[in-house]
């Protein structure tokens, strides 16, 4: 399929056909095509849970309220939020951007552009993401609010702002994903409607962790897993060109 046709493709079945179970490698291999989708200065503060285990469905399943898009599913795809991460995933991509400056960029601008990434992912990511009551998340809202009073300045750097943008790169993922599997002609559903107590219990996650979206997957039953005709807010109340 091209991009058009796999949009069109994709719905949320919530009925899948049992007698057809999905090749789990194409699903593996539509997870590593997400890991291509955009996050919030490159930090990649998530991960992904690939469920085939039968007994695992079903326990999750349960936690998702027994819906038919998770008890019908032939396996279920996890996302995962780990903002927790962020001091070690910030060292990643600036060991990767060390040595993508030395392989790319002329030697007379190497130095100035290593210590700038040294700066943004060694001090100002780190001081981004930290997480503590809520009291880390006053003092950078109060510094932005002082830089905004001479130059533009991001202000969402409270504590729960960065948990939105953590959620918003997660969920760029998930729907990369989605369309990944459509274009193979493969059904899912995601599912906001789940226990996530239970759910990072059943898959042992830890504190700082927190389920972003449950997808189930599957080969959709005839109509039966779709509810009628696609409904969308016509298109000129959401678009304006300025």
């Amino acid at each position: 399929m091209n991009l058009n046709e796999a949009l069109n493709f994709r719905r949320s079945v919530r009925y899948y056909d049992k007698e057809q179970p999905v090749d789990q490698n194409v699903v593996k291999e539509c997870i590593a095509l997400s890991t291509l989708a955009p996050s919030s200065s490159n930090m990649q503060l998530w991960e992904c849970y690939h469920i085939v285990d039968k007994k695992c469905i079903a326990e999750i399943a349960h936690a998702c309220l027994d819906q038919s898009a998770a008890t019908t599913a032939d396996q279920l795809v996890i996302y995962v939020t780990r903002q927790d991460l962020y001091s070690s995933r910030a060292k990643n991509v600036l060991d990767f951007e060390k040595g993508n400056i030395e392989r790319n960029s002329p030697k007379e601008r190497q130095h100035k552009r290593i210590k700038d990434r040294e700066v943004y992912y060694g001090k100002i990511m780190p001081f981004l993401y930290v997480r503590f009551f809520g009291f880390i998340g006053f003092i950078r809202k109060i510094i932005a609010l002082s830089i905004h009073l001479f130059r533009p300045m991001a202000l969402e750097v409270t504590e729960c702002d960065t948990r939105v943008v953590v959620h918003k790169s997660c969920a760029l993922a998930a729907q990369t994903f989605m369309i990944a599997m459509a274009e193979k002609s493969l059904d899912t559903c995601p599912m906001e409607g789940f226990d996530s107590i239970r759910v990072k219990k059943i898959l042992k996650l830890p504190k700082g962790a927190e389920v972003n979206m449950i997808i189930s997957l599957g080969i959709r039953k005839g109509n039966r897993g779709i509810w009628g005709e696609r409904y969308r807010i016509p298109f000129e109340k959401q678009y304006h060109r300025i």
